[in-house]
């Protein structure tokens, strides 16, 4: 009954005065969007990083000459070091038993051609036949390439489906033959579409065998990168330090040095990338948050006037019972009605003008997260609280015969 008084109270006094209102709903609106917008971006990027991270699977790792640099010094370090060779994938296979398959990478850009139709500068991978295995690469058609493709240095390629969609949009693409650099390719199979990260489209590739690629290319100037999935989750940790031994003494590393090599899981690199832009994600927070507190100034200089435009009806209610206490809270509840109704329109449009940043931009769909309308509800609760306590407690502290003969 006291709860429902209340709102009707305060409803009607918002309605009374629907200029005012409307001011105040726009400043606290205001505030809730930026903050929603940029921690909605924020969470949607992550999210797809940690998607494209997760095709990796949680059992598989990398080996590669330069993993990660954190500045430019470290990175002219890391490309004195020596590059990994195809030796080592044999020795790796040989002496580590938690090893249960691994996968040698290479890359290169090239020109790509169908008929009149050509693409520059586009992805070239090559891997050997296990590849598919280890990460998680869905085939949409066809088929990956196999072992005797491996073997016997058959040029045959596995495309992603933008170049499905560039050169045979209407067509069957599997049995066609396209030109990589000078050379002739037969269309195997076709990727299922990965979509983007951060604008950069995941399906612009195509994936020979590593023999092929020695073959048009000759051996990878920086060295191979390494592929390689564990027995099971559990034997991960074992499996790294494994190979590590066998890198290290391969590559005759001082047990006082660090290692010439990079190991990387998916769980390291998220990791890495959250430390990077961290300082990034708070300082957009901070700079965002600003329209926050312009937002709670508009709302309790609103309140500051209904309260004094609503002198002599407090002290009306004074004077037939009312305390302090309800007073205080008829005011409160009326600041924290109006924010609320602000909080849930900044939350809808954040998240709504973040959605539509990262699709028209980098192409990634976001989900409206529980942390985040946690966050913009809060807010609004907040802004509520901290800015109408002011005009609430001074309403509440009226004199009933000095405010009765206000005029």
């Amino acid at each position: 009954m006291i709860g429902g008084a209340l709102f009707k109270i305060a409803f009607d006094a918002l309605q009374a005065n629907k200029l005012r209102s409307s001011l105040t709903l726009l400043g606290v609106m205001i505030g809730v969007t930026s903050v929603m917008t940029i921690i909605s971006a924020l969470e949607g990027m992550a999210q797809s990083v940690e998607d494209d991270l997760s095709r990796l699977g949680p059992s598989t790792f990398f080996v590669q000459k330069i993993g990660m640099a954190m500045s430019h010094e470290e990175f002219l370090k890391k490309m004195k070091r020596k590059p990994i060779e195809a030796e080592t994938v044999e020795l790796i296979e040989e002496t580590c038993d938690l090893v249960e398959k691994i996968s040698p990478r290479a890359f290169n850009r090239a020109s790509i051609k169908y008929k009149d139709k050509s693409l520059r500068s586009v992805l070239v991978g090559a891997a050997t036949y296990n590849y598919i295995d280890i990460v998680d690469i869905e085939v949409a058609q066809g088929r990956f390439h196999s072992y005797e493709d491996d073997i016997y240095r058959k040029q045959v390629v596995f495309i992603g489906n933008e170049i499905k969609k560039e050169f045979f949009s209407n067509i069957d693409p599997i049995g066609k033959t396209i030109k990589i650099g000078n050379s002739s390719y037969t269309v195997i199979g076709l990727a299922k579409e990965m979509g983007a990260t951060f604008g950069e489209s995941q399906d612009n590739f195509v994936l020979i065998p590593l023999s092929a690629y020695t073959k048009q290319f000759g051996t990878p100037r920086r060295g191979l990168s390494l592929v390689i999935k564990a027995n099971s989750v559990a034997d991960l940790p074992d499996a790294m330090d494994q190979v590590r031994v066998v890198l290290r003494a391969q590559r005759h590393v001082p047990f006082n040095e660090d290692d010439d090599f990079d190991i990387l899981t998916a769980d390291s690199i998220l990791e890495v990338l959250n430390s990077i832009t961290k300082i990034i994600r708070m300082g957009l927070i901070g700079i965002s948050s600003i329209s926050v507190v312009v937002g709670g100034i508009v709302v309790m200089n609103i309140m500051m006037v209904a309260v004094s435009e609503r002198t002599r009806e407090i002290g009306i209610r004074k004077a037939l019972g009312a305390k302090q206490i309800h007073i205080l809270i008829q005011f409160l509840f009326e600041s924290l009605l109006v924010t609320f109704i602000g909080g849930f329109i900044g939350v809808l449009a954040g998240f709504i003008i973040a959605k539509a940043l990262l699709v028209s931009n980098f192409g990634m769909e976001i989900s409206p997260s529980v942390l985040a309308i946690s966050i913009g509800f809060g807010i609004s609760t907040v802004i509520g609280l901290v800015f109408g306590i002011y005009p609430a407690m001074k309403a509440a502290k009226l004199d009933p015969i000095k405010a009765l003969s206000y005029e």
